[in-house]
């Protein structure tokens, strides 16, 4: 069942999130983000963009058609970063919850997490690339931060107006 995406300026998006417990439903939850990933031809997904407060989220690079990109779909639970490369990179990133935004965005290159998975068991990885862009810019959702709330003040400012004119819809694309 594809879930409605809520959009900037809803208050759910600036919440943290709860852990998930063993008696969640989570598998049927990760089942309908990912329908609605798919859907919304995204490459990340968290609990509170679908108007939850659960720690949630998907990552999934399978829509990118390039080189050197590794697919992955993976269904995170409670995540945690554990530690964090030293060695930063740009990238132009977006999101499903500000659309039609995209800046570009310093994080580390490289980042040590511990998750369960649809099992409920521990993982612990050390994730690079696009998988670690991903994990960070979807473990910040969890956290009540956006990725424009990583910008410098003069990048915010001059795209100030383009999220006040998104933050007065209705706070849901389906």
């Amino acid at each position: 069942m594809r879930m409605p995406i809520i959009i900037y300026g809803s208050p759910v998006l600036r919440k943290k999130t709860f852990e998930l417990d063993a008696g969640d439903d989570f598998v049927q939850l990760a089942e309908n983000m990912k329908e609605t990933l798919k859907n919304a031809e995204g490459i990340g997904l968290a609990g509170p963009q679908v108007g939850l407060l659960k720690s949630i989220f998907l990552v999934d690079t399978t829509p990118i058609k390039s080189d050197g990109i590794k697919p992955v779909e993976k269904v995170f639970l409670n995540p945690v970063i554990l530690n964090h490369d030293d060695n930063t990179t740009w990238y132009n990133e977006g999101c499903l919850s500000i659309p039609g935004i995209h800046e570009d965005i310093k994080r580390p290159e490289k980042v040590e997490v511990r998750y369960r998975d649809l099992n409920f068991d521990w993982k612990e990885e050390t994730l690079t690339g696009l998988e670690a862009r991903i994990f960070q810019h979807e473990y910040d959702h969890l956290q009540g931060i956006l990725f424009v709330d990583r910008l410098n003040a003069l990048s915010r400012k001059l795209i100030d107006g383009k999220l006040r004119q998104i933050a007065k819809k209705k706070y849901v694309i389906i």
